[in-house]
């Protein structure tokens, strides 16, 4: 199985593609797509045409069977939560454009699935996903990182199944039933 995660951003958008045979986990790519050129930040329609190209490519070279993504969560900030928002738009358009199934979870539960503490910091996730994907180093950026670190989550519960071939599910976290 392929898995792909994504860390949604509206500078930076992290992208991690894990390959899923029994217990063995190897990481295809893993990168961030910037969307800033020569110190200038484009407009908001431009950067989110930039995600959305990249992510297609990205899904027609890789083949994923599932797109991870972070989930909602609440900001201080309204304007860069609605910026942030349209990132996690643009990426859930390019996995239905690809007929893939998405899956959500929050950042709680990707630190807690990979280091085993929901409150680990970014560091800590690296080290974890160096180890847990046997790589030379630790993941540069955090968003790439973050991004694999979604993909192991779902490897590892298959659960957070939120969007399947175009059509909301209800679905109600662990926690909450």
């Amino acid at each position: 199985m392929v898995i792909m995660g994504v860390d949604p951003g509206s500078r930076v958008t992290g992208y991690g593609i894990v390959s899923v045979e029994g217990n063995h986990f190897r990481c295809l790519d893993y990168g961030a797509i910037s969307v800033v050129v020569n110190g200038s930040t484009p407009t908001i329609p431009e950067r989110l045409r930039k995600i959305h190209s990249a992510l297609t490519d990205l899904m027609a070279k890789f083949e994923p069977e599932i797109v991870v993504v972070e989930g909602l969560f609440y900001a201080v900030n309204v304007k860069s939560a609605l910026t942030l928002g349209h990132a996690r738009g643009v990426i859930l358009l390019a996995a239905a454009e690809q007929g893939l199934p998405v899956a959500e979870y929050s950042p709680l539960e990707v630190k807690k699935a990979v280091t085993g503490y929901g409150r680990a910091d970014k560091r800590q996730v690296q080290t974890m996903v160096k180890t847990l994907l046997n790589m030379k180093s630790e993941p540069e950026p955090h968003d790439a990182s973050d991004a694999l670190a979604l993909a192991l989550c779902q490897a590892f519960n298959g659960k957070g199944l939120k969007h399947r071939q175009g059509r909301w599910r209800s679905y109600t976290p662990k926690g909450n039933r």
